[in-house]
């Protein structure tokens, strides 16, 4: 069993080969395991008695479908299947038997995005041939295609111009917030729908929601994104706020559509201008959460946003490959200096929030070791194929209509269906019950 104060060697052995540029992906997958092993250490999904995909306190749930996306990158990028089967359970329990990640018990914090989030673990399940589900239940496109459709029919044009809310359901704080991530998690998904399928109405629908960004003005002059405006004020006036997952979705929708479109030159130019706007998220070259960060304020949900952004700056250079040699730089040095932050807690593998100070700050986060793995396992992208496609390569099976029914203003009761125990046991209590009836009535008869 390896010593703990050996992992240190490991993740700082790690940061000197990503730092140099040496080929030495054994390293980067070791690190990638250590860091893993702790996030996960946050996990109690999978015990008895336990909800499969649900993080404890102060953990939101969409927080755990992202989780679960770095896990199966994890798989992809490393081979290491260690937990497969914990993220097999996790993403079919939460996604149902419907296949829209929309369970009972998360209707008074479910939003557009953090739906779209859950989506995510499964459409990156089909792009990488992660193992299907067993038979008889959705597969990982399935899935992915539900969501897509309960999101379209969710598209309003009442106000705004269009666009998706925040929240799912009126009764929510948040109903009436148009947010970036939202509508950029349903950009992201109809661009590697379109991919995965060749589906030219995911295509447009991509087209629809970059258009509608733009017009709406969440998308500025410099391709960096706000973080979303009132409905009620039509959209007039902007939360200005700009995080680094907003650029990150964007970006590889972006990617994934000049890879569609045979490299047009619109989505090639779009791609290397929100590439260029990323910037402003990087100080010589280590990424940083510039809203939060400076001033000590990341919340839970943000300390999380810059694995985002490393994970799909990454998965971009497979989409759109004249951004390789302009991303790498940023993911090396910005997970050569991560690396060096994860060095505390007992397991001595704890990461800090902070890449750019280079050392662990005392943290014990789930969204911290999240961004942490994700940037880090990301230098290994060269070493793996790009996407499988329905076409070549993919095995996931789809469900076009899923989740296509008319849109519910509430949410579903938790259901489930009867089976031949289930009658027995009723019958055998409406025995019981009415022993009892007869014998009380009798008793106050005669008595």
């Amino acid at each position: 069993m390896r010593k703990p104060w050996s992992l240190i060697l490991v993740l700082l052995a790690s940061a000197q080969a990503i730092e140099m540029q040496v080929e030495d992906p054994e390293s980067v997958k070791r690190a990638s395991h250590a860091v893993a092993k702790s996030m996960l250490s946050h996990y109690t999904g999978m015990n008895p008695g336990d909800v499969p995909g649900n993080l404890p306190d102060p953990y939101y749930w969409w927080e755990a479908g992202a989780m679960f996306t770095a896990l199966i990158d994890y798989w992809f990028y490393t081979g290491d299947d260690t937990w497969n089967n914990i993220t097999m359970q996790a993403v079919r329990w939460q996604a149902g038997d419907d296949g829209t990640f929309m369970p009972t018990n998360q209707t008074r914090t479910e939003g557009n995005d953090d739906q779209a989030f859950w989506a995510f673990a499964a459409m990156s399940a089909a792009e990488r041939n992660f193992p299907n589900p067993p038979e008889g239940q959705p597969g990982w496109l399935a899935m992915v295609q539900s969501v897509f459709n309960t999101q379209a029919m969710r598209w309003n044009m009442e106000t705004c111009g269009g666009g998706l809310r925040w929240q799912i359901f009126s009764f929510n704080n948040g109903y009436h917030y148009k947010n970036t991530i939202s509508n950029g998690c349903f950009f992201n998904l109809a661009a590697r729908l379109a991919k995965y399928t060749g589906n030219q109405t995911y295509a447009d629908w991509a087209v629809r929601v970059w258009d509608w960004t733009a017009s709406v003005g969440f998308m500025t002059e410099d391709y960096l994104f706000w973080d979303g405006a009132d409905d009620l004020k039509n959209c007039t006036e902007f939360n200005q706020l700009q995080w680094t997952y907003n650029s990150g979705v964007y970006l590889l929708g972006a990617a994934t559509m000049y890879n569609v479109t045979n490299g047009d030159p619109i989505w090639q130019e779009r791609t290397q201008r929100i590439l260029d706007a990323t910037k402003v998220f990087f100080t010589e070259d280590v990424m940083y959460e510039r809203a939060c960060e400076p001033v000590n304020t990341c919340q839970v949900d943000q300390r999380s946003f810059k694995g985002y952004l490393a994970r799909w700056m990454a998965a971009s250079t497979q989409m759109a490959p004249f951004l390789f040699g302009q991303v790498m730089p940023k993911l090396r040095a910005s997970a050569s200096a991560a690396a060096k932050t994860c060095t505390g807690g007992s397991d001595q593998s704890k990461c800090g929030l902070k890449w750019t100070s280079r050392q662990w700050d005392g943290s014990d986060d789930v969204g911290i070791q999240m961004a942490a793995l994700e940037v880090i396992q990301s230098t290994l992208v060269s070493e793996v194929d790009p996407p499988v496609t329905s076409k070549i390569g993919g095995t996931s099976k789809g469900n076009p209509a899923g989740g296509s029914e008319p849109p519910n203003p509430r949410p579903h009761r938790l259901t489930r269906s009867i089976s031949m125990a289930d009658r027995a046991g009723a019958g055998i209590l409406t025995i019981l019950m009415a022993v009892l009836v007869f014998g009380t009535v009798w008793w106050g008869i005669y008595e």
